[in-house]
């Protein structure tokens, strides 16, 4: 009766058996799948590449921009933090580079009164045939129009808090995205240190910069490009 009791041992094993192979199975399945993780730009895209941050009034509140700019540069992508009151130089130096082949991508990104600066820099980079790949505002402190595009614009703002919503003109060309992000815990300060939107910032650049294949077509703007707001200039601090 010995074999039979072994024979039924045997028997009783092959379940558990068959549970470990199924593991190994799905193991093996895991191993060999491909990353679901979002690909960085390639060296060359990063290297052609150059953003442009412009911090709000004072010069001392817009301090996540810094943080931004300091991971895309550990990405290998050219960046330039500035005042906002640069816009119009950045803009120049900006459409040099383009025209001379170093550029080829440009991206805009501003907060409070650098967001408000945004469209009038993205008119006049248009004025000058040059395109701008990608802009994003964060938290502009100013009802801002946008009557000439970015390839996209995106606008993240607090919609109960001092920042305004950025309206299309008639003809735009370009996507436009408006973001509220209120009831995030996010405020007017803390919007461009915020991880979470940092995160968000970097990821849309990223995703611009894999698109720089084909870039956008310029988009001409008839007439003299509109002057930043200079009331922003003197206005109390709000960001």
């Amino acid at each position: 009766m010995r074999p039979n009791g072994r024979h039924t041992a045997g028997a009783s094993q092959l379940p558990a058996l068959r549970v470990w192979a199924i593991c190994l199975l799905l193991l093996s399945v895991v191993a060999i799948s491909p990353s679901t993780a979002k690909a960085a730009p390639t060296q060359a895209a990063a290297q052609t590449t150059h953003v442009y941050l412009l911090r709000g009034v004072l010069n001392i509140f817009s301090l996540g921009l810094d943080t931004i700019g300091a991971r895309l540069q550990a990405q290998g992508v050219p960046v330039t933090v500035a005042n906002f009151v640069s816009w119009s130089s950045l803009a120049d130096e900006a459409a040099t580079a383009y025209k001379a082949g170093r550029i080829k991508t440009i991206i805009l990104v501003g907060h409070s009164s650098g967001a408000t600066a945004l469209p009038d820099m993205i008119a006049k980079l248009n004025q000058l045939g040059v395109p701008v790949k990608l802009a994003i505002g964060l938290d502009s402190v100013f009802k801002t129009k946008l009557s000439t595009g970015a390839e996209r614009y995106i606008n993240i703002y607090i919609g109960d808090g001092p920042g305004e919503p950025v309206r299309a003109a008639a003809g735009l060309r370009g996507k436009l995205d408006n973001v509220d992000v209120r009831g995030t815990g996010v405020g007017h300060i803390s919007i461009d240190k915020n991880e979470a939107i940092q995160r968000r910032v970097i990821a849309e650049i990223d995703a611009a910069i894999m698109r720089s294949r084909a870039p956008a077509a310029p988009v001409a703007e008839p007439g003299a490009p509109r002057s930043a707001r200079a009331a922003a200039a003197t206005a109390p601090a709000r960001n």
